[in-house]
């Protein structure tokens, strides 16, 4: 009976959830480098990093984010791109709508391009 209760509760958990929100964070951490390898100051989502250097952003349904900075010689806007994470596509596979619904629900089923360089000139 006990072993019975387990395996349902376990079966549950595993329906209800998504492989992309078990499997992954809420936050991706992404390598920003310029092509002069000058450090410059970079903004995103209101938080101010300085490149080269590694940034943490947070995943988001929303379209692409980008990468901005008032460095000198540098382009004031850099694209980081949008992608789905592979774990999302396991998901539709094994756990259905239930599960690929709570991965898009929490924002988790994206991901961003692992790195990026900002174009400068000397």
């Amino acid at each position: 009976m006990k072993k019975t209760l387990s395996t349902l509760v376990m079966t549950a958990a595993l329906i209800t959830s998504g492989c992309a929100t078990i499997l992954t964070d809420e936050t991706q951490q992404i390598n920003v480098g310029t092509t002069t390898g000058q450090k410059i100051d970079v903004t995103i989502d209101g938080q101010t990093f300085q490149a080269p250097g590694v940034i943490t952003v947070k995943k988001s349904k929303e379209q692409n984010k980008f990468l901005m900075t008032n460095a000198e010689g540098c382009a004031e806007r850099t694209v980081l791109n949008r992608s789905v994470e592979p774990t999302f596509f396991v998901n539709i596979l094994s756990g259905g709508a239930f599960g690929s619904t709570t991965d898009y629900a929490t924002d988790k089923m994206w991901k961003y391009d692992d790195s990026v360089t900002i174009s400068c000139s000397n």
